[in-house]
């Protein structure tokens, strides 16, 4: 099990907006990406705003071009700004370094599948979300 696959994708965005749902919190936006940092599927909530989409897809990629959940690359950007720019100008800005972005880890042997970013509510119960959505599709959450 190497490959993350469309069903599992959809699981995860499944089980994840089901969490948020359940936890009253304000409608997501989930994106699943693969291990090269290639969207599989996203999903907006009705109702989630019109730049949502690129925020959890900017979560996930910074996830996994760096091999780390994005809360890593949040203490990062508090500690340590300028690299955490840099590496924002080395994509073209595509990462956000916020809580949000979790990796997906083979449960076998933790090799990284790929990652799933969230955004809608708080940093950290998109988060939970995420989790939430990667465990209930049979893999291992990291979120750095």
């Amino acid at each position: 099990m190497s490959n993350l696959g469309l069903a599992q994708a959809r699981t995860i965005i499944t089980k994840a907006m089901e969490k948020g749902r359940n936890s009253a919190f304000k409608p997501l936006t989930v994106a699943v990406l693969d291990d090269g940092g290639h969207l599989i599927a996203l999903e907006r909530e009705d109702g989630a705003s019109f730049m949502r989409p690129q925020i959890a897809m900017g979560k996930a990629y910074g996830a996994v071009a760096l091999g780390v959940g994005s809360r890593w690359l949040n203490e990062n950007a508090q500690s340590r700004p300028h690299f955490v720019q840099a590496l924002n100008g080395l994509s073209d800005g595509n990462i956000v370094p916020v809580p949000g972005g979790v990796l997906i880890r083979n449960p076998e042997d933790g090799t990284v599948m790929g990652a799933v970013g969230i955004t809608g509510d708080t940093s950290e119960n998109d988060e939970l979300c995420a989790v939430a959505g990667i465990e209930a599709a049979g893999l291992s959450a990291d979120v750095g």
